[in-house]
């Protein structure tokens, strides 16, 4: 596939892509979850998920075998649309809320917390591990936060 320099029409011909391949694949999640080498990361405390919106890859398989390790899990939270995410405490069943995007996310009343890696929806990435999202700036701005803390993200 010939890529545009469009970033929107790249975005739509992605988007399209992912929804043709979800149905094509519909234990992407699980098998993903069972790719990830929980032994490479044994000081894990936090791990920040996403609440999956569309065809996007659902991390919740992933999480729950994190989980059954003792990890802590989170979910983001925007309170405003310009604004870096933050994360807030989550367990899998806790009620949510939608935040100033519309995605659910974990009530206010959650304790917010400070993961040690944000698996992070994702459109695409290039061969040099930049990523492509929905187009709004809001994990960019959230991720280059966190890495100069120290934090990974996948």
């Amino acid at each position: 596939m010939s890529l545009p320099d469009d970033k929107t029409v790249l975005r739509a011909r992605l988007r399209a892509l992912r929804r043709e391949l979800a149905g094509r694949w519909p234990g992407a999640a699980e098998a993903a979850a069972a790719l990830f080498p929980l032994e490479a990361f044994p000081s894990l405390t936090i791990v920040a998920g996403y609440h999956p919106l569309g065809a996007e890859l659902d991390p919740q398989p992933l999480m729950a075998r994190l989980a059954a390790c003792g990890v802590r899990l989170a979910l983001p939270a925007a309170a405003d649309r310009e604004a870096p995410l933050t994360f807030r405490a989550w367990t899998s069943g806790q009620a949510t809320a939608p935040d100033a995007f519309g995605v659910p996310s974990p009530t206010e009343s959650a304790a917010v917390v400070a993961p040690d890696l944000v698996i992070a929806p994702v459109l695409a990435f290039d061969a040099k591990g930049r990523r492509l999202g929905q187009g709004g700036g809001t994990y960019d701005r959230t991720l280059a936060n966190l890495r100069g803390r120290g934090v990974f993200s996948l």
